[in-house]
């Protein structure tokens, strides 16, 4: 794991960029090719690919999934994770910030389970607790809902989920990227695949006039708030058969193929082969990209910036290799980059320099 610093809590972006600043793409964007560091602002993220590279979007939209319920006497949040083949949900309970104190309205982990626990909902609906997710570990547990329509029960009571080093509620509008698209079966992501965020329409038009092409595929994120080192869990994901086409026609004459977000780099790496063709697939993905398995279609990545303990870095180490990251993070920290969702982005490019 590279070595990157703490990060101090006064660098976590708690409102977002519009409330900040003039717009969505009012954020910063920090340049890594090799270890070669350039410090630019989102809009001129056209200035820095060239006509025939390609932007492979998530378009898993973000889904309201933080309900309040109680659990006996107490109160609890539900974060609605992912749901399974069998149509139970994939859950974390956690406990409400005490009101008046700081992060008040966010929420504290909690001890998982028990089996057979009922969560009361609001609607008059229950959710019961029947096992963990992963035998090892007690955050994520597999859930019953009583009602069928979880996705509906979300939209009428839901709420984005939203952690401690955020100032207040924001509405599910600031969650939603330029690119989501919604789900007929109403599914999407428990957590905004925020990579995409500072895209704004004039960007996208922008980037298509100069001749950079876009990929769209899907990738529906679980819940964030994962232990240190924790790995992802599987999630589901489509790849279409048109974006996996253009993905290998661009790179076969020399296209960058730039990821936007970390998720869209394990969808793509999910539907690459071992020759680095990418084929139309969908389905669960447990794939954790680390330097020793590498990337086969991906040439770069936009991403936010992450916490040290976060399995991405592995992801980002894959890509850029220990030496740029952990200069890249360097300079992020001395500039006074602003992390998490609401924060500043990092692109990382190819050092072309190394094949010179």
């Amino acid at each position: 794991m590279p070595r990157v610093l703490r990060v101090p809590e006064e660098l976590s972006a708690r409102v977002p960029a519009e409330q900040r600043g003039s717009g969505r793409d009012d954020v910063r964007l920090l340049v890594s090719r090799g270890t070669d560091v350039t410090h630019h602002t989102f809009p001129e993220l056209p200035d820095l690919l060239r006509a025939g590279d390609v932007l492979v979007v998530n378009t898993s939209a973000t889904l309201p999934a933080a309900v309040n319920g109680r659990l006996g006497g107490a109160r609890v949040v539900t974060h609605f994770s992912t749901q399974g083949d069998d149509g139970r949900w994939a859950v974390e309970l956690r406990t409400p910030s005490p009101a008046g104190a700081a992060g008040a309205g966010t929420t504290v982990p909690r001890a998982g389970g028990p089996a057979g626990a009922v969560v009361r909902l609001p609607g008059g609906e229950r959710l019961v607790l029947e096992e963990p997710l992963d035998p090892e570990g007690v955050r994520l547990w597999w859930a019953r809902v009583s009602c069928p329509d979880v996705p509906g029960l979300l939209r009428r009571y839901g709420r984005p989920i939203r952690y401690g080093y955020t100032e207040r509620d924001q509405p599910l509008s600031a969650y939603q990227t330029v690119f989501a698209l919604p789900s007929p079966d109403g599914s999407g992501s428990a957590e905004m695949p925020s990579a995409g965020r500072p895209f704004t329409a004039g960007t996208v038009r922008e980037l298509v006039r100069r001749g950079v092409r876009f990929a769209p595929l899907a990738l529906h994120t679980g819940v964030a708030s994962a232990e240190a080192h924790e790995p992802p869990y599987p999630e589901r994901f489509e790849v279409p058969e048109t974006t996996a086409r253009l993905v290998n026609a661009a790179a076969a004459v020399g296209g960058k193929i730039i990821a936007v977000g970390t998720t869209a780099v394990r969808a793509l790496e999910s539907a690459a082969g071992t020759d680095g063709v990418v084929r139309a697939a969908s389905g669960w993905t447990d794939l954790v990209i680390t330097p020793r398995r590498g990337v086969r279609a991906v040439d770069g990545l936009l991403t936010g910036l992450h916490e040290p303990e976060a399995s991405h870095l592995l992801m980002l180490e894959a890509i850029a290799g220990r030496a740029a990251l952990e200069r890249g993070y360097q300079e992020a920290l001395e500039h006074l980059y602003l992390w998490h969702e609401f924060g500043d982005v990092h692109l990382v490019l190819p050092d072309e320099t190394a094949h010179s």
